[in-house]
């Protein structure tokens, strides 16, 4: 679809300067109508670029978010809004907290648990190898300030507080020997604690199981979104490309209608940079002849190009044709090390090979 733009482009361009000698005033205002739509025309060919560059990305990852038997349509339809999904984990995450929090308040309530409410007083016992020994002291005190944080800092999932739990004992029960009564307190609060865990366990399981699946399905969501937003642009852009092809041939009829007769000398010049062209490019020339007249056989073997059976229009698109063509072939043969001069010429070779294509109307996406 660019090189189509391009074609009418390079055309309206060149024709509108052929014509500088009659109406200059008025061939300058086309070019610069021809220039203001190039640099529109560059502007959404970033935008195609960028959609072409999202597509690419999604492509890599799609085998991966799109797992499972459903479709992308059929997932849409059931994903809940993410923020939905939050709401209600935190209400379920709160329910857990609330029956761990039972748990922890029938383990403190023990008449055992006293030794472990509060951070061990290591100077004050005289323990001088505590922290040789220990390498995390913990205790319930701590636990509830982190279970109640605000900043944060606190607890991101029960799993980390029942660890604190198992931590509080096993510190005690590493640290005293097995027939005092820390070390038996310990094992024993460990143990029930243990029991109420594994009948809570379950419903940490499911809700684990089920976050991560909302997770994936909110992912897929906004997969889901970025690609209905890319599309959109596709669409948007489709219509603006086709709004510019329309300008363009509007301009490119306007131009021609006003083109000067060409001279006998001018036609025996186009006929001679017709005999220099390469064979692609000349039969790019055919093709463009062709355009205006179905009935010339651009691809025959031998063909004889009557240069006074051709219109105005026809001519002066050869000429510009022809022109660009051997510029390129003279600076091709000219230099080896060409490259930034043919970089530079990049576009102008790309409206050159369009303007050979049969030229096709783009049609407006609805």
């Amino acid at each position: 679809m660019m090189e189509t733009f391009g074609a009418s482009i390079s055309d309206v361009r060149n024709v509108a300067t052929g014509n500088s000698n009659d109406g200059t005033v008025e061939m300058e205002g086309f070019k610069q109508r021809v220039d203001e739509i190039i640099s529109k025309v560059d502007k959404l060919e970033q935008k195609v670029h960028d959609v072409e560059n999202f597509y690419s990305s999604v492509n890599k990852k799609q085998s991966n978010i799109l797992k499972g038997n459903s479709t992308t349509k059929d997932k849409e339809k059931h994903v809940p809004s993410i923020k939905k999904q939050q709401q209600d984990a935190l209400k379920r995450m709160q329910d857990l907290m609330r029956q761990f929090g039972t748990i922890l308040r029938q383990i403190t309530q023990h008449k055992w648990a006293w030794p472990f409410m509060q951070p061990v007083d290591v100077e004050g016992l005289g323990l001088h190898d505590y922290y040789e020994v220990i390498d995390k002291p913990m205790d319930f005190s701590t636990i509830k300030n982190q279970m109640e944080a605000k900043d944060g800092t606190g607890y991101k999932h029960i799993r980390e507080i029942c660890a604190d739990v198992r931590l509080v004992f096993k510190n005690a029960m590493k640290y005293n020997d097995e027939k005092s009564d820390v070390h038996v307190m310990a094992k024993t609060l460990l143990a029930k604690f243990e029991e109420k865990w594994l009948q809570l366990l379950p419903k940490v399981t499911e809700e684990e199981t089920r976050r991560e699946e909302e997770e994936a399905e909110a992912q897929l969501a906004l997969q889901v979104a970025q690609e209905a937003a890319q599309a959109k642009m596709a669409r948007d852009l489709s219509n603006e490309l086709y709004e510019v092809d329309v300008i363009l041939e509007e301009l490119r009829e306007m131009v021609l209608k006003r083109c000067r007769k060409m001279s006998t000398e001018e036609k025996r010049k186009l006929g001679d940079g017709l005999t220099r062209l390469s064979p692609d490019d000349l039969s790019k020339a055919l093709e463009i002849v062709a355009q205006s007249n179905p009935s010339f056989q651009a691809t025959a073997e031998e063909v004889d190009l009557d240069m006074d059976a051709q219109s105005e229009s026809t001519l002066w698109r050869l000429k510009y044709f022809v022109k660009e063509a051997l510029e390129v072939q003279g600076k091709n043969s000219g230099s080896m090390g060409g490259n930034e001069n043919q970089n530079n010429n990049k576009r102008k070779r790309e409206f050159c090979d369009a303007i050979a294509k049969t030229k096709k109307k783009t049609k407006k996406t609805t």
